[in-house]
């Protein structure tokens, strides 16, 4: 190769090398998403939007036991939810009526249904030999429940007499499930002119089927499952599954343009489980857990509303208050396209266009006169809200139930800190737990968090231990860098109240306008995409449970730092006795936290006061997800303040330098404190494996959660040569964990978290690579605007701040109204 072919080729390479950034990233992401809605608008168009096709007609097993539906998720029915549900629908005046007619694989339908509604009662379950093939039925008058099966083991005039019957009534069964063929296959030894009448009477059921459909009843034709032709017995030995597929395929051609639904996921729910068959022909105990899950969830989560059964299940009704929402960022979206349009225009006949500021330059602040910046952010920012409604307030994309594996959860933990690690590089702080450690530390906490809730691992304990470890350590960098803070700069005041966004430092303004405006700059970093998702996708303040957590302790930790007297360092080295004071405020933080856990009536009491009751409920005027949250890392806040005095004074008294690239400690010092950190952390795992439940290990975690964070950090931090790198991948995360946070649960997981997302159907691994692709690129963008609108939220003129304030005011009132803050 010449000297100028390779520098052509290297020129080239370094070009698409500079092509791949953030800009570019997120265009990718926006193609990907239009592609998507249209790909999935075609499969709409072409085979509907009704999950209870989905549900009945494909699925697959995930792991070796677990039945995932195709494109939506299927709620796990225990017998006190399926009570629940039929007792819901007669309340109401429904007749619970269920009809299984045809041959013995429906009455094992029949047996499986029954002994799931109660199965200590052998509710007509235990069939005497001598009724095998009779009609069989049982009642229930206070759930107005009737399941009925009916003996009709061929498709004949006796089930066309039964299909007619139901046909002339006002009200038929709720649902009926039919199928045969076995029978008719097995009696006549295989022949075409069975096959050729069961197709004849199939269709003189037509008529019959659309007209009980007609009346809001399901008919369901099962089709038939495969055998294992191992185990038949020699009498049986003619049904083979080249015979079930030719009769499946007359039932198909058939009964595809009636009412009736084709049940054909049972089909391979009993395929996957052939092994399961005792006898090579009837279902298996877990194929028939499956079949009724599938008939529960078909009949039920309209009514019922899981946030985990989505399968025939409508979407969520708007309200108001989102059309309204909507309408404002829909129409920034009509007057930023005409704004764009507009400056094409110009530039193309040569005229200077509208002057505004470069949105990708973040952090910067645009001239509050720029009315282009404003119209344009406030636009994107209502595509990314369009799109999180998409995905998880409608049935327009698919979702999919949580499965957990040790190979789901491990392998991508692998992954990630295998990256985390290639990205490694000097940082220009030497300090302990400085800004690129901590970003580094709440980038890989977060993904961690992320695959934790997407993999589902909330029910094994241990894993579960750890992951409250990690919310815990965000809480105590929360404490330990406001109390650093106050500390070193003397200021408890507004400032520094307003200026937290989640565990930075930054400089402040000493004027008290500057002081105003910095405290409301960082409310709206912190609460802006909260709010915003509230008022678009319905949910209330506390379901985004983290904000409304960090917002509390903070509160709390300004209010020790602010009573007087105020300790500081210049007052304490001046003063010793400020040591003292120290110490009593901190007693006192304890013992209120104290007060509030051991009494949850008083608790209740101090939280459900209006206004701010509806800050801490649930949509079902619920506090005990708050009480649950505030008590689980109640001291964690506490514990990263006494930390931070810890380090002050050992700072200040030489007891550790840190001010330099070397070690903290002399050798033998810091081989002892390494190895009690290794201990510590090996204590909290050991004790995660050890407590019996989740009960228990919350009880005893607010106590006991200080001894692996600091144990890391000491391990972080010892070395000199660890404490100055970090993981510029990691901290990339971090610097956006807020937002990474708050939009899993719409566009990453599903279903308000209970599932996930599917944009690519049937290919799992390749659907969580592009769905977490578009995700960060929506989270870091959402972080982009959050800045660039916050020179218009909070203009540097105090005027125009309480003009903003009392706008706001104005807008929640209302809403506080509707929803009885007030």
């Amino acid at each position: 190769m010449s000297a100028e072919a390779s520098s052509k080729q290297g020129r080239s390479a370094a070009e698409i090398i500079q092509q791949i950034n953030v800009k570019n990233a997120k265009l990718l992401a926006l193609i990907l998403v239009i592609g998507f809605v249209i790909y999935h608008g075609m499969l709409h168009l072409r085979y509907g939007i009704d999950s209870c096709k989905w549900l009945l007609s494909d699925g697959r097993y995930k792991g070796d036991q677990e039945w995932q539906p195709y494109g939506c998720m299927m709620h796990h029915y225990s017998q006190t939810d399926t009570r629940r549900c039929l007792r819901y629908l007669a309340f109401w005046g429904k007749h619970n009526h269920f009809v299984f007619i045809g041959d013995s694989r429906i009455r094992q339908l029949y047996m499986a249904f029954l002994n799931h509604l109660d199965p200590r009662e052998n509710t007509g379950t235990t069939i005497p030999p001598d009724r095998h093939h009779s009609d069989l039925s049982f009642g229930d008058s206070k759930l107005r429940l009737r399941v009925e099966f009916i003996w009709s083991p061929y498709v004949s005039k006796h089930m066309i007499d039964d299909f007619q019957n139901w046909k002339n009534e006002n009200e038929p069964p709720s649902v009926i499930v039919a199928g045969s063929a076995t029978w008719s296959i097995k009696n006549s030894n295989a022949s075409v002119h069975a096959l050729e009448e069961y197709s004849l009477n199939l269709t003189r059921l037509v008529q019959a089927i659309d007209t009980i459909s007609a009346k809001r009843s399901r008919v369901l034709w099962t089709l038939q499952e495969p055998v294992n032709t191992e185990k038949l017995l020699p009498g049986r030995s003619m049904i083979t599954n080249e015979q079930i597929d030719m009769y499946n395929k007359a039932a198909m051609e058939i009964l595809q343009h009636s009412a009736a639904q084709l049940w054909s996921s049972s089909r391979l729910v009993a395929q996957g489980n052939l092994e399961e068959s005792l006898d090579g022909l009837h279902l298996g105990p877990l194929a028939l857990k499956h079949d009724t899950q599938i008939l529960l969830n078909m009949y039920c989560n309209d009514h019922m509303n899981f946030n985990d059964g989505t399968c025939c299940s409508s979407a969520e009704p708007y309200t108001t208050l989102q059309v309204v929402t909507f309408s404002i960022l829909g129409v920034s979206s009509v007057l930023s396209f005409v704004l764009v349009i507009r400056n094409w225009v110009q530039k193309w006949r040569g005229t200077a266009p509208v002057a505004y500021s470069p949105l990708n330059q973040m952090g910067k602040q645009p001239p509050e006169s720029d009315f282009y910046t404003l119209i344009t952010s406030l636009a994107r920012m209502g595509i990314i809200m369009a799109y999180f409604f998409l995905c998880d307030r409608t049935n327009f994309f698919m979702k999919e139930n949580k499965y957990f594996s040790q190979v789901s959860f491990w392998l991508p933990f692998g992954y990630v800190f295998a990256l985390g690690l290639f990205f490694t590089e000097d940082s220009r702080f030497t300090k302990v737990l400085h800004r690129d450690q901590t970003d580094e530390w709440k980038g890989w906490m977060q993904l961690v968090i992320l695959i934790y809730h997407m993999t589902g691992a909330s029910g094994i304990l241990p894993i579960y231990m750890h992951i409250r470890v990690l919310v815990s350590a965000y809480l105590f960098l929360s404490g330990y860098g406001h109390f650093c803070y106050f500390w070193q700069r003397g200021d408890a005041g507004l400032v520094r109240f307003f200026q937290n966004r989640g565990y930075t430092f930054a400089s402040y303004w000493r004027s008290e306008t500057c002081c105003l405006r910095r405290m409301i700059q960082v409310l709206f970093r912190l609460n802006f995409m909260t709010v915003t998702l509230c008022l678009c996708m319905n949910r209330p303040y506390q379901f985004y449970y983290f904000v409304p957590l960090v917002s509390f302790w903070f509160l709390m930790v300004y209010l020790v730092l602010a009573l007087p007297p105020q300790v500081t360092a210049a007052s304490s080295e001046s003063n010793p006795l400020q040591y003292l004071y120290l110490v009593l405020k901190f007693v006192g933080l304890f013992s209120v936290i104290t007060i509030l856990y051991m009494s949850e009536v008083f608790f209740e009491k101090v939280f459900v006061t209006r206004p701010w009751k509806a800050l801490f409920v649930t949509t079902d005027d619920d506090i005990h997800e708050w009480w649950f949250r505030w008590k689980l890392d109640r001291y964690s806040i506490s514990y990263g303040m006494v930390f931070a005095v810890a380090y002050l004074l050992a700072q200040r008294y030489n007891f550790l330098d840190d001010n330099n690239h070397s070690n903290l400690f002399s050798p033998g010092i810091a081989l002892s404190a390494t190895l009690a950190s290794i201990i510590g952390m090996g204590s909290y795992t050991t004790f995660s494996f050890l407590c019996r439940n989740k009960l228990e290990c919350n009880e005893i975690h607010s106590y006991t959660v200080f001894v692996p964070i600091v144990s890391y950090i000491v391990l972080r931090n010892i070395s000199g040569v660890l404490r100055t790198r970090y993981s510029s991948f990691f901290a990339w995360f971090g610097r956006i964990s807020l937002e990474l946070f708050i939009s899993q649960y719409h566009i990453w997981l599903a279903a308000d978290t209970h599932g996930v997302l599917v944009l690519v159907p049937g290919y799992p691994v390749l659907n969580v690579m592009i769905t977490s692709f578009i995700f960060v690129c929506a989270a870091h963008e959402v972080h982009r605007l959050t800045f660039v609108l916050m020179p218009y939220a909070v203009p540097s003129d105090w005027k125009l701040v309480l003009r903003n304030a009392l706008l706001f005011l104005v807008v929640l009132v209302p809403i506080g109204i509707h929803d009885g803050m007030f």
